[in-house]
């Protein structure tokens, strides 16, 4: 009995990481179709609606449609149907929560055996809720319990925190993202509910816990 064969493509900015993951996850059922460097050769590739599920690295500078996750975004975006595997070498809870919460449901971490991603390929071919998480991300996730908070915010509320405890003031903000102060002020205090906290100086150890601030710049707000 024959499975349905699953069209990968394959995306990675180091020709040598791509021909060595090509060569492991090439089984009876996953057929590698194509390959991409960047994010205009996938949009490229995609466009042409030649695969199933994409496989791609987190960080690909270079390309016209950016990396990371507004990548992902626009590519979950333009093609629904298409199920994503993102590969990654990051550690930072924050980010790796924002990159669960834009809707990538399976992430394999590249220090883990590259290997996993046939097992990850097939969870994200066979339905769009499902999830899997190489070892590594999981007990990142499993560890850093408290950054599930950063899911619950909306995506303004969570680029006005960045922006915050990057060191800027609300009228800072304001000028940059082109909102009032007020508006600001209230999606600050939103997020802060959200994640449990009341004073700003939690707010940044907050900030600490989860990656998205080093611990020294506390020091500064204290």
């Amino acid at each position: 009995m024959d499975a349905q064969t699953i069209k990968v493509i394959l995306a990675d900015d180091h020709p040598s990481v791509l021909a060595g993951i090509k060569s492991i996850i090439t089984t009876t059922n996953l057929q590698v179709v194509a390959t991409a460097c960047n994010s205009t050769e996938i949009i490229k590739l995609l466009d042409r609606g030649v695969c199933d599920v994409l496989v791609s690295d987190y960080t690909m500078p270079g390309g016209e449609f950016g990396d990371g996750i507004p990548m992902f975004e626009f590519i979950l975006r333009r093609y629904p149907a298409v199920r994503i595997v993102a590969m990654t070498m990051m550690d930072n809870p924050a980010i790796l929560g924002q990159l669960r919460s834009s809707g990538i449901r399976c992430i394999v971490s590249k220090t883990d055996d590259v290997s996993l991603l046939i097992s990850a390929v097939h969870i994200a071919h066979g339905s769009d809720k499902g999830e899997f998480f190489s070892p590594t991300i999981k007990a990142i996730f499993n560890v850093f319990g408290e950054a599930k908070g950063l899911l619950a915010l909306s995506q303004r509320e969570s680029e006005v925190l960045r922006l915050f405890v990057s060191g800027m003031a609300i009228s800072e903000i304001a000028g940059q993202l082109h909102r009032s102060k007020q508006t600001i002020s209230s999606q600050k205090n939103s997020a802060m509910r959200k994640i449990g906290v009341a004073r700003d100086i939690d707010l940044f150890k907050y900030a600490i816990e989860v990656g998205l601030i080093p611990s020294r710049r506390i020091e500064n707000k204290k």
